[in-house]
């Protein structure tokens, strides 16, 4: 090799001591940095010049060292492992945060208990049993039926206002989501010019994109790939979010506005707010597949904003949501005849109802609170309703016209089994009129029954000034003794005398029949919690098993959550030893590349020497 060549050893050996100086240097300024990775420099043989061919090669002598590339540190797998776990965390996290803001509602933790307001209205009704005559037991027997119904409506509404203030926090995840997307495409072309030369990487703009890779998958489910020319492709929930030139947004709509674009049925209005997550570009198709419950196995349950969706749920809880099995002794004729098939087709509903309540309903811990809840309060105000008006069952002739209320018709292709107000054995009110068939509960839009009319009868025969109880109609939630839709009837708050305990027999007396029906069917069993509970409750143990089931789902959340948060803990305790920096290995570094930095200097001088030496022996 010529000095000159050797030379270039030297000064090659200079060039990369001072790179790799630049770089520990880098390093140890970032120690602290949120996000950084560690960068180390990799080296490579120069370029060879041959001098010469022996008989089984030729002959090359290196011209130095080069830097083959500065990598940074890091591992893939822990990567994706990292955005897996803390997606599968924000999602228990999301749902922990829903059961936790239930808790308080209902105040079974703070001390102003609903198990209080019940228990008041249950020995009103004890008191009024008691004494039917006491004007006190008659008004206090009011009085708590209406803070009873008021706290009922105040957490009904409360449990929906959160339900509708998640759309804040989804609104904000999408917001956030697109913005990452547009940051991952702008920083991908970035890196992709900055690396077009093949000679450097732009590992802190890498680090940044991998940060916002790091808080996407918080959020949702997220797969990727880095293609040749530096660029990351990202999807989410197996759709293309950033593409090679471009970030596809996520969008929100309304519900009522996905129904009406859609062509089907417009929702509830309390429930036409609620925001559904789609993809715009694909006709506005949703985000994510509902079609299944989320699980682990199925690596469905991934990502903060899923989370909040499933806990909201797409619609408000109504106690029509929970499917009612179907009861033997309901298809039997009156001769004792059991009707299988109408049985067997009943049962297949019900399953089909089931599966459909599991996948939209049970999921969603707000729908299934809202749903079991107002189950609740539905069977009390109908068996105290029905205690004080009650009804009978006729069947009404095919063919037969009943005008509404609102002044329209309704006409029975059939003969139908219909109710209508009972008046042989109604209680009548106190008052000067002996006022029969007030409800203590009653619908702000729809009353009880329809004016007196006659109606002819499947048998022949005309009833004559029937009232014709307006039946709940699931389609129409104005019809429905449902939370939000039910009030203290205001005749009774005007008139405490028409509340009805007196016996209709003209007596006088207080109908203690009706009185002691209303207290048994109080502690009689009269719903399951759900479709898959066989357990019947009465409505106080059916309040106990409802408030036990949300705290077993909320400790359910709490443990997957917090198994998650360690899982994840460890996984970034693994990244860290691997991609973060140390300050002592830095520093050993640092006195390697001194060190070959001063050997390549003191081997320059000694080149340097050699050939002022040989100049001057040539002048010489």
């Amino acid at each position: 090799m010529s000095l000159f060549g050797a030379l270039s050893v030297g000064t090659s050996g200079l060039k990369i001591s001072q790179r790799g100086l630049n770089v520990v240097a880098h390093n140890l300024a970032n120690v602290d940095t949120d996000g950084f990775v560690r960068q180390q420099t990799v080296l490579d043989t120069s370029t060879f010049v041959k001098v010469g061919q022996n008989a089984i090669s030729p002959m090359m002598v290196g011209l130095g060292v080069d830097t083959e590339t500065v990598r940074q540190v890091r591992d893939i797998f822990l990567d994706r492992t990292y955005r897996q776990e803390v997606g599968r965390q924000g999602y228990y996290e999301a749902q922990r945060d829903a059961v936790d803001e239930i808790e308080n509602l209902f105040g079974e933790l703070q001390g102003v208990a609903f198990q209080d307001d019940l228990n008041d209205f249950w020995v009103a009704l004890q008191e009024l049993s008691k004494e039917p005559d006491s004007r006190v037991a008659q008004a206090t027997l009011v009085e708590t039926s209406i803070s009873f119904i008021e706290r009922a409506e105040k957490i009904y509404e409360q449990l929906k206002k959160y339900q509708l203030d998640l759309n804040t926090q989804i609104q904000q995840k999408v917001n956030r989501i697109n913005e990452i997307g547009e940051e991952v495409n702008e920083l991908n072309h970035k890196i992709a010019f900055y690396e077009a030369n093949k000679v450097e990487n732009a590992n802190d703009l890498r680090d940044k994109r991998n940060a916002l890779l790091d808080e996407l998958g918080g959020m949702v489910k997220i797969t990727y790939n880095e293609i040749p020319s530096g660029k990351i492709l990202v999807n989410v929930e197996d759709t293309q979010f950033v593409s090679e030139d471009m970030c596809f947004h996520m969008g929100t709509m309304t519900m009522s506005q996905y129904m009406e674009k859609h062509n089907t049925e417009a929702p509830l209005d309390e429930a036409a707010g609620i925001l559904l997550v789609t993809w715009p570009h694909l006709g506005d198709a949703e985000v994510f597949d509902w079609s299944r419950v989320p699980s682990t196995p199925a690596n469905t349950d991934i990502g903060s904003l899923k989370g909040a969706i499933q806990a909201r749920g797409t619609a408000i809880g109504k106690y029509v949501n929970i499917p009612i099995e179907p009861k033997m002794e309901d298809f039997y004729e009156e001769d004792g005849t059991f009707k299988e098939e109408e049985y067997k087709l009943a049962m297949d509903q019900f399953e089909i109802d089931t599966e459909e309540y599991n996948l939209h309903i049970d999921s969603s811990i707000m729908m299934r609170t809202q749903s079991q809840f107002d189950q609740l309060i539905h069977g009390i105000i109908t068996t105290m309703n029905d205690a004080l008006c009650p009804n009978k069952e006729v069947m009404v002739a095919a063919g037969t016209t009943i005008t509404r209320e609102d002044g329209t018709t309704y006409t029975f292709e059939e003969d139908t089994l219909i109710k209508v107000f009972d008046e042989e054995n109604a209680p009548v009110g106190v008052d000067a009129d002996a006022t029969p068939g007030v409800e203590l509960f009653s619908r702000k839009t729809v009353s009880r029954y329809t004016d007196a009319q006659d109606i002819t009868l499947a048998d022949g025969t005309v009833l004559e000034g029937a009232r014709i109880y307006n039946w709940e109609d699931a389609s129409d939630n104005y019809t429905l003794y449902t939370l939000g839709e039910v009030e203290i009837n205001p005749e009774i708050i005007n008139n405490k005398s028409k509340l009805p305990i007196i016996s209709n027999n003209g007596s006088g007396d207080y109908d203690m029949v009706m009185v002691d029906k209303l207290l048994s069917q109080w502690q009689a069993p009269f719903a399951t919690l759900s479709p898959n509970d066989l357990t019947y409750n009465n409505f106080n143990s059916y309040y106990t098993a409802f408030t036990g089931a949300i705290a077993n789902r909320g400790d359910e959340f709490d443990t997957l959550a917090k198994t998650q948060e360690d899982m994840v803990n460890e996984v970034q305790d693994k990244r860290v030893g691997i991609m973060g920096v140390s300050s002592d290995e830095e520093l050993t570094n640092l006195i390697k590349f001194q060190h070959a930095y001063n050997a390549s200097a003191r081997y320059i001088n000694v080149i340097d020497e050699m050939l002022e030496h040989i100049i001057e022996r040539l002048g010489s």
